[in-house]
């Protein structure tokens, strides 16, 4: 019975997720913002709240940089290799989040090595592109942090200035503070495992197929590790 509601969750979502206005096909960036990965805050400090639960996620509306947070930060959290399979669409809602568990280091590299590829230079053009598309989206992630994570010092800040400030306000700003945090760390761990990943299928693909390519794959990927020093990650 659960397996068949989640099937028709996903059949609705798929239809719902896909089509715009009068059948039209509708682009991912505009399905940003529209409150799609606004669980992952609820998950990123261990609370039930969340599409499973049916509890509420934090009365008020986020703001627009706390939702745009969440939105760059789903496409950091999510596999590489997950992405466009029939199971992306329910992970992408918030079921299956484990936000305190990564995939298995040698995942990448396996999917990778048993991905078929017309020659290793398709291989290796694949392990270059997930790397780069990581550089872009880890500066576009961590401009919006570091903006949030400013504006939730002020807000602290404010707390003790607020005349009769009730109980449930307060509870409730500590905990929209306390999520933005969370999903910070959330992708913080989630680059460096990344990072490991890509290095672990490098590592196997110069044994199983060299190529001056590696030296190219080893560049980005010192690029990407470079970066997330900068951003403290």
């Amino acid at each position: 019975m659960r397996w068949t509601a989640i099937a028709a969750s996903l059949l609705l979502l798929t239809a719902c997720g896909t089509k715009g206005d009068f059948g039209r096909e509708r682009s991912h960036a505009l399905s940003f913002s529209d409150g799609i990965h606004d669980w992952m805050g609820p998950a990123a400090i261990g609370s039930t709240s969340g599409p499973t639960s049916g509890a509420p996620i934090w009365q008020h509306q986020l703001t627009d940089e706390e939702r745009r947070l969440r939105d760059l930060a789903y496409p950091l959290i999510e596999p590489p290799y997950e992405r466009n399979r029939w199971t992306s669409i329910m992970a992408e809602r918030g079921f299956w989040a484990t936000p305190h568990r990564f995939p298995e280091r040698t995942a990448y590299a396996t999917d990778l090595m048993r991905t078929a590829y017309r020659s290793q230079s398709a291989r290796y053009s694949r392990l270059m592109d997930d790397i780069r598309n990581d550089i872009t989206r880890t500066d576009a992630f961590f401009a919006v942090a570091h903006y949030v994570a400013d504006m939730d010092r002020r807000r602290a800040k404010s707390l003790g200035h607020v005349s009769n400030l009730t109980r449930e306000e307060h509870h409730n700003t500590v905990r929209r503070m306390q999520e933005n945090e969370g999903i910070i760390r959330w992708v913080q761990a989630s680059l460096n495992e990344r990072a490991a990943s890509y290095q672990m299928a490098l590592e196997r693909m110069v044994i199983a197929a060299p190529s001056p390519m590696a030296a190219d794959a080893e560049r980005t990927l010192i690029q990407l590790r470079e970066r997330l020093a900068a951003h403290g990650a």
